[in-house]
């Protein structure tokens, strides 16, 4: 039986369901603050699976990655203290080609951003840089503490990336009623969409005054169908 979080995956790819969208149905929460598509047009949804860069040093990254099963899942690195670039086109093209990660999100600097950008990795990330971290341990490692404090935050969380940024969905919001949220929000874009361009309605009559709601604009199927999803949301 399918679980909710790929069910929740495979809804939102099927529909290329944005981040925008994502971050509505979460109240608009959600967001990775700072990051950026590297390469426009992409769109990555996937499970999460966390790992962190620390000091400057990107030892720790490449001890997790030879660790860690990140195959189709998201590859989200936490950055702790980093302000050089915490790995290049080597690294990449291991965790995309060889561990074959859906895509990586990087809190932090990457660098030979000119060969990422040729090989249109899907990448978000906060800058790039030419300078990077050291490959050596480079002062103390993560609290063990701290670590399993953000480990239960991120790992096997969902994140929907594209060119708007990334948006993660907590893996205590990954329920039914998600799904049913998605599915909603979906709809209701469907009919915004065909009162702006068929209606012919201003936004303000759209999104504000829900005119489409006086039962005499829209077919009345539809109407009850918007209104079965407010009784499960």
């Amino acid at each position: 039986m399918e679980s909710i979080v790929t069910e929740a995956i495979s809804l939102i790819e099927a529909n290329k369901i944005s981040s925008t969208e994502v971050g509505d149905v979460l109240g608009k929460k959600g967001q990775i603050e700072g990051v950026h598509a590297l390469n426009k047009g992409m769109f990555r949804t996937g499970e999460v699976a966390f790992i962190y860069a620390i000091n400057n040093s990107n030892y720790e990254v490449h001890r997790q990655l030879a660790e860690k099963d990140i195959k189709g899942k998201i590859l989200f690195v936490y950055n702790v203290n980093c302000d050089k670039a915490i790995f290049g086109d080597l690294v990449t093209k291991y965790i995309m080609l060889y561990k074959q990660a859906r895509a990586i999100v990087v809190t932090g600097k990457l660098r030979d951003a000119h060969t990422l950008i040729k090989e249109q990795y899907p990448i978000w990330l906060e800058d790039v840089s030419p300078i990077g971290c050291v490959n050596k341990q480079n002062g103390e490692d993560l609290d063990v503490e701290e670590y399993e404090r953000l480990k239960a935050i991120y790992e096997g969380a969902v994140m929907v990336c594209d060119d708007s940024g990334v948006v993660m969905i907590p893996k205590e919001k990954i329920t039914g009623q998600l799904l049913t949220k998605l599915n909603f929000i979906e709809f209701q874009e469907d009919i915004w969409f065909y009162c702006l361009d068929t209606l012919k309605m201003s936004t303000f009559d759209i999104v504000c005054r829900k005119k489409y709601l006086d039962g005499e604009l829209l077919d009345r199927k539809l109407l009850d169908k918007l209104e079965e999803f407010q009784k499960n949301i």
